[in-house]
């Protein structure tokens, strides 16, 4: 049957020459099959590395693929093969097929082919078969039609992306990710030969299967079209793949929401680091593999000099199973525990309530039924803010949010690009505690914006993306000295110190292990936890979670990038040279429980009129000594050991005195001299 369709297929193309004209309007009469081809949906970063792919519709791999994405060797050797006279034919190559029509009536049987590769293209395009003469004329008809409507680099490039390779494996490109794990860009002539070899028979040959059959097919090409013998003979030497390897399955949660969100959207380009990705992909299986099968993590890294996500980090594995592996935990709410702490401070640093060198008092309190204590039940007395936070202090992180209000914590968390859910909608002082819902993409945010200065950086992942515009959290003098006081944090066994400003955080019943930190270019967070928000028995921020974040930066570069210097007019000295409001931080609360000790201006008494000729005595009962007179918010007297005082050169008038005794305490009248 075969001869006798190259019998009629031959007959008509001669007698063409006598019938042009009928032969173009045959021609230009063919109803094509489409030609806009579906194509697996791709995932790159930023630097167009393919990171994951999507079957079409029928379950096919098929990836989209032009000339200059292909070796020109690979080329060059598959129209040698198949094609030789393809730049000059108009579908059918008469010489081909005459010269195979001769064969086939010589032998009594085709010992050749003739089919040219827009006639292969043509019957991929309808999934057509050759064995029978319909077949083939149909083919023909549309060749010289496809020649007539497309470029030949277009021709091409249908056969680049239709050609099959067995299975369910489509497309030049699809086949070098298949068999070899890497882009046909640049391929050994023995690669290109086993590409060339198995569209011609795809199932029969396929090497993952029939390694013998596959190497013959390919030597054979070799020995066609390689006219070196040296060059031929390596080629034949070397290594048949054996197995089909998995499509690249890079930050494939992060890749579904893209997706997702733009589902019409063939290509989607991030700004991810296929590389990076890749290592901490590897890093979070191995963190969890000693801590059972229920145990999950996430890892989001973020370049806060820019806003670019560098690498997302889903879970442990993409897969359904007792980890819970499809959840994307780096979206999910959790109780961020103390990676809140370094936003409060900071905010207390801007307002001028304190300073890390302030004093404060880690005593028990109780904020209107709100008495909340340290994570090992102990109170470490007068401190340092510094120490409170290196500590991680539960008493005095609330102490500060009483102060600075709850409503404007979460106000300037809000800024940061965060979105915390509220229990209830109203913000409470636990919320210094963790007691708010946070994804680890806000958290990282959130540290991204104390790492730049107090300015935030919206996170970007798209590189189509624009960042929304910046807010300010803080200033700048104040978020160096959080960055400052993370960095003096203890790190974990083996880690390097002062390179990295970090915090962790464990949530109430440890639910959640949190460690969060940045250098000079990256801010990392990890989570570790369960899914379904079980608790996990002793798990700690600081043992479970920080040395996965310092071995995370490991694994971003291979040095740290040098924290930022001080801002000119960061104020950096000890707690005795701080100003006198700054020297000790004191709450109303601090104010109400001292008020038997505190100093308490005896003489004159608030709304006094005296008679003065410029000359007042002053006196002090109660408070420690020594003690500070300011008269009309300027220092008088100070490091008075006695309690009365002559305040001298007062002009008649309304005057403001306040005392300030050794403990920061102070008393205030308002009098009337005349």
């Amino acid at each position: 049957m075969k001869r006798y369709a190259l019998f009629i297929v031959a007959a008509l193309l001669l007698s063409g020459a006598a019938m042009r004209d009928q032969v173009d309007g045959w021609i230009d009469a063919t109803d094509l099959p489409v030609l806009t081809l579906e194509t697996s949906v791709e995932v790159r970063d930023r630097d167009g590395r393919l990171m994951r792919a999507y079957t079409v519709a029928d379950g096919r791999w098929r990836l989209a693929v032009s000339l200059d994405q292909v070796d020109p060797g690979y080329l060059d050797m598959l129209i040698a093969y198949e094609d030789k006279r393809f730049y000059r034919h108009s579908g059918v190559d008469i010489l081909a097929m005459l010269r195979a029509l001769r064969q086939a009536v010589w032998e009594g049987e085709i010992v050749s082919g003739a089919s040219t590769l827009t006639m292969q293209v043509a019957r991929l395009l309808e999934d057509g078969t050759t064995g029978q003469w319909q077949g083939k004329l149909r083919q023909v008809r549309v060749a010289m039609a496809l020649e007539r409507r497309l470029s030949k680099q277009q021709i091409l490039e249908l056969y680049l992306t239709l050609a099959p390779y067995g299975g369910n494996v489509e497309g030049v490109r699809t086949a070098t990710f298949s068999y070899f794990g890497k882009e046909p860009s640049r391929l050994t002539p023995a690669q290109s030969a086993l590409l060339i070899a198995l569209p011609q028979s795809p199932e029969a040959r396929r090497p993952d299967r029939y390694s013998v059959r596959a190497k013959a097919a390919r030597d054979r090409v070799i020995a066609r079209v390689i006219d070196d013998p040296s060059v031929a003979s390596v080629a034949q030497a070397e290594i048949l793949p054996t197995t089909r390897r998995p499509f690249p399955s890079l930050a494939p949660h992060l890749s579904d929401r893209v997706v997702a969100d733009h589902p019409v959207t063939l290509r989607h380009d991030l700004t991810l680091q296929a590389d990076v990705q890749m290592r901490l992909q590897a890093l979070a299986a191995q963190a969890v593999r000693p801590h059972g099968e229920r145990l999950s993590i996430a890892i989001v890294v973020m370049d806060h000099q820019n806003g670019q996500m560098v690498a997302s980090v889903g879970s442990a594995g993409y897969q359904s199973d007792r980890r819970q592996g499809h959840v994307d935990m780096t979206r999910a709410l959790r109780s961020p525990g103390s990676t809140l702490k370094p936003l409060i401070y900071g905010i207390a640093f801007d307002q001028g309530i304190a300073h890390p060198e302030t004093i404060i008092a880690d005593i028990p309190r109780d904020f209107g039924g709100y008495a909340p204590q340290n994570f090992d039940g102990e109170y470490r007395g007068d401190l340092r803010v510094r120490e409170a936070l290196q500590q991680s202090l539960n008493t005095t992180a609330v102490l500060l949010t009483e102060t600075i209000g709850p409503n404007r914590f979460v106000g300037q968390l809000r800024k940061s690009g965060a979105n915390p859910v509220i229990p209830g909608g109203k913000p409470g002082l636990a919320v210094a505690l963790g007691g708010v819902g946070l994804t680890l993409e806000d958290m990282v945010q959130l540290y991204a914006g104390l790492a730049n200065g107090g300015l935030s950086v919206p996170m970007v992942f798209k590189k189509t993306d624009v960042p929304d515009a910046s807010k300010r959290l803080m200033n700048a003098e104040a978020a160096w000295h959080i960055g400052d006081i993370l960095s003096g944090i203890t790190p974990p066994p083996n880690a390097p110190r002062d390179k990295v400003a970090f915090k962790t955080g464990t949530s109430y019943g440890h639910r959640d292990a949190w460690a969060i930190g940045y250098d000079g270019q990256h801010v990392i967070g990890v989570w570790m936890g369960r899914p379904d928000g079980t608790p996990v028995p002793g798990a700690f921020g600081g043992d479970l979670a920080a040395p996965i974040l310092f071995q995370a930066f490991s694994r971003v570069k291979p040095d740290f990038a040098p924290l930022s210097a001080p801002p000119p007019a960061t104020l950096i000295v000890g707690t005795a040279d701080l100003p006198q409001p700054l020297q000790r931080f004191r709450a109303l609360g601090d104010w109400a429980a001292a008020a038997v000790d505190a100093p308490d201006i005896a003489f004159p008494p608030n709304g006094a009129v005296v008679e003065s000729d410029g000359v007042l005595f002053a006196k002090v009962r109660n408070g420690v000594a020594p003690f500070t007179w300011i008269v009309n918010g300027a220092p008088m007297i100070t490091a008075a050991r006695d309690r009365t005082v002559e305040l001298s050169n007062l002009p008649k008038g309304f005057h403001t005195l306040a005392v300030v005794d050794a403990k920061g305490m102070s008393s205030r009248s308002n009098i009337q001299l005349r």
